[in-house]
């Protein structure tokens, strides 16, 4: 197995993210959809081959064959109802820290973030939902499927195999610290949510030490796709 030193682990976590945030930001200069969306077609066409083209390419490596293997090195099973307890029992931990934490960042980056969006075009700043209700009806609902998609599954499955399990395995320095530092990493690297750190590492580090030490993928999996699904039933609420 190949490991990973420091620089390569900070290459592969923000180059992919980088060629999508600066992509995002130009074509969303030009951008007759809603920016949501075209972000979530980038994320497709971008973030998600980048990321699982390493993980093959490892396997490839590793194994001689093209797979996922590199993201499951080491993991053991566990039943599936101990893997959704966690998850559910982690994502209650994320609602409340949603409750208290969140808008506690939000109000300390609120003029940094109004500054920000006050210097790009409107929709960029995708809480602005009399924006979004500008577009005709096929065209929201459009979004919201491939938003519901993408967010839900595309995304954090990939986001998953990537950070916690081929980056967490194949770093060469493995220590109980390792997940918390991974996961530190993976918040920063939504540059296209730059104000939500805090929530994020606290969110995600616990879960993701658990998932460490259990050497279940599933755990993290299941819960970040949770996280999500609240997050775009809210943003559909909203919008529709």
């Amino acid at each position: 197995m190949n490991k990973i030193d420091a620089k390569g682990l900070i290459l592969r976590i923000f180059t992919p993210t980088i060629v999508l945030s600066l992509s995002y930001l130009l074509l969303g200069n030009f951008c007759n959809i809603p920016h949501i969306l075209l972000f979530c077609i980038l994320g497709t066409v971008i973030l998600v081959p980048m990321e699982l083209g390493v993980i093959f390419s490892a396997s490839k490596r590793e194994n001689g064959v093209y797979s996922l293997k590199s993201a499951f090195i080491g993991q053991e099973k566990l039943p599936l109802w101990k893997i959704l307890i966690i998850a559910f029992v982690f994502f209650g931990v994320a609602g409340l820290l949603s409750a208290f934490v969140a808008p506690l960042e939000n109000q300390i980056f609120a003029q940094t973030r109004v500054t920000l969006l006050n210097n790009l075009p409107i929709g960029f700043d995708w809480t602005n939902y009399e924006y979004m209700k500008s577009f005709s009806k096929p065209i929201l609902i459009l979004t919201c499927i491939y938003y519901g998609a993408f967010n839900v599954l595309i995304a954090p499955i990939t986001e998953e195999l990537f950070f916690r399990g081929y980056l967490t395995s194949h770093y060469k320095k493995q220590s109980s610290f390792l997940p918390i530092v991974i996961a530190v990493l993976f918040s920063l690297y939504h540059f296209w949510l730059p104000f939500n750190n805090i929530f994020r590492i606290l969110a995600f580090a616990p879960v993701a030490y658990v998932a460490y030490k259990e050497k279940n993928l599933y755990i993290s999996i299941c819960f970040h796709c949770l996280c999500n699904l609240f997050s775009v039933v809210s943003f559909v609420m909203a919008t529709l």
